[in-house]
């Protein structure tokens, strides 16, 4: 009987639940605007060059080693990106539009793992969703030259785009239920030591203790419990507050995260009611002096195709934050499990390797200066993450074998320090990384931490 009247809720849900098309279209719009902003702003600040230019090695990730940086080709790919989140926010040609979009912004990404933000993977996870998203069919130049237009939609399109939003915030939020972050306010009380320049608040809050556990606190209640304040209609406009007062205020502690808070706010505009973003088309019509055009309003049905695939979407987003529980271990310290999961400004880690060439037959041996093949950052990256110590000893190896070097073997001295506790031996020192391949498997070269952080 139960399983019975779960199916057919579950049909009536897929087939018959209709909703307004004007959140999706607006979504379109804020995402699209962004989108634009974020990479022009990212080629006015000569970050192309930088980060993927002037680099002589790029970090790849496991399995997209294909991936590669074609010098100034790299410009006509921001290009693209440009030129396409310009056609999303416009609703031209919407499909092929937030495809070029995905691909190229994805590919950007993939260029170097250096430059991995979660907020990167946010943009290419959400165009991505996108991509099998009505959201061309209303308020777009497709419906001005198709001469067609959608009074309603499947009402997953737009509860899928609730529910991802939703699961980023709460997988955030219990990532913050660990000892250092509640009981230590680490790594805040890290970050707020740089801040004391900051008007106002630097010198009457920002050195205070109590303030670093309280910002803490919040913050994970914050990510906790907005979810569901956005979902309940009596709670939204508070909700909505709190989104701005949260995002603008990261956005003063931390300026080098760029357009994310912005993105976060204008996302949080889909859990208003239609009545809400017909408004705010209406006054897009207005400002734009754009006619509303007379054209027979349509039901677009529902597609099992495209509804499979926003289901293992989901899933997988659902899912691959938790696969840290596969590997034993802290997950701050080894990060098995780390990326793509959320974790969103959880950890301060500061690190030093230095990379010993080892003649295996002489016992002769020399150091390597990082500074000779790695810039700044990507030095400070790699210090230490367990995947960028293998990859760069896999790539040191290689580049003194092709210099004439016989009978290699690379060793790392490392020493890394997490959330302000003394460093510790990272790497064990006698292993030959060279003859480590990267792999899914718990890297067990990695000397295990010694002190426990309790905690999801």
């Amino acid at each position: 009987m139960f399983l019975t009247l779960t199916r057919n809720w579950i049909l009536n849900y897929i087939n018959k639940k209709k909703a307004d098309p004007a959140p999706l279209a607006v979504f379109r719009i804020g995402f699209g605007i962004m989108m634009a902003i974020s990479i022009i702003r990212f080629w006015l600040y000569g970050w192309i060059e930088l980060l993927y230019l002037n680099p002589k090695f790029h970090f790849k990730y496991y399995g997209f080693e294909w991936v590669e940086v074609y010098g100034s080709l790299t410009y006509l790919i921001f290009s693209l990106c440009l030129v396409s989140s310009i056609l999303v926010t416009l609703g031209y040609r919407y499909k092929l539009s937030i495809l070029t979009f995905f691909l190229t912004f994805t590919y950007i990404e993939l260029m170097d793992k250096t430059t991995y933000l979660n907020h990167y993977y946010f943009i290419s996870s959400l165009s991505f969703l996108m991509c099998f998203l009505p959201a061309g069919k209303y308020f777009s130049l497709d419906s001005y030259f198709s001469k067609k237009t959608y009074n309603s939609i499947p009402k997953w399109s737009i509860d899928s785009l609730k529910l991802f939003i939703c699961l980023i915030y709460f997988f955030a939020g219990i990532a913050k239920l660990n000892s250092d972050w509640l009981f230590e306010a680490q790594p805040i009380s890290i970050w707020f030591k740089s801040k004391y320049d900051l008007p106002v608040i630097g010198d009457n809050l920002m050195q205070f203790p109590w303030f670093h556990y309280l910002v803490s606190w919040c913050g994970m209640l914050y990510d906790i419990f907005i979810p569901f304040l956005l979902l309940y209609s009596r709670t939204r406009i508070l909700a909505f507050i709190f989104v701005i007062i949260f995002h603008v205020l990261t956005k003063i502690f931390f300026p080098p995260i760029g357009m994310f808070p912005f993105i976060m706010i204008v996302s949080a505009l889909i859990f208003f009611s239609p009545k809400f973003h017909y408004k705010v088309i209406s006054n897009l019509r207005r400002l734009l002096f754009i006619k509303s055009p007379e054209l027979k309003g349509l039901s677009l049905k529902s597609s099992n195709y495209t509804l499979v695939v926003v289901v293992l979407f989901l899933t997988i987003q659902t899912l691959l934050p938790l696969r840290h529980l596969l590997y034993p271990g802290e997950l701050f310290w080894n990060e098995q499990g780390y990326r793509f999961s959320w974790r969103v400004m959880l950890m301060e880690k500061r690190g030093y390797s230095a990379f010993k060439i080892v003649d295996s037959v002489s016992k002769k041996f020399f150091y390597v200066d990082n500074q000779d093949f790695l810039s700044p950052f990507q030095e400070k990256q790699m210090s230490f993450q367990p995947d960028f110590i293998l990859e760069y000893a896999h790539f040191l190896g290689d580049h003194f074998k092709n210099q004439g070097h016989k009978n290699l073997k690379v060793y790392v001295d490392s020493f890394v320090a997490l959330n302000g506790r003394p460093s510790q031996r990272f790497v064990d020192p006698s292993v030959d990384l060279y003859q480590i391949e990267e792999s899914f498997k718990h890297k067990n070269w990695i000397i295990p931490f010694k002190h426990e952080i309790k905690g999801f």
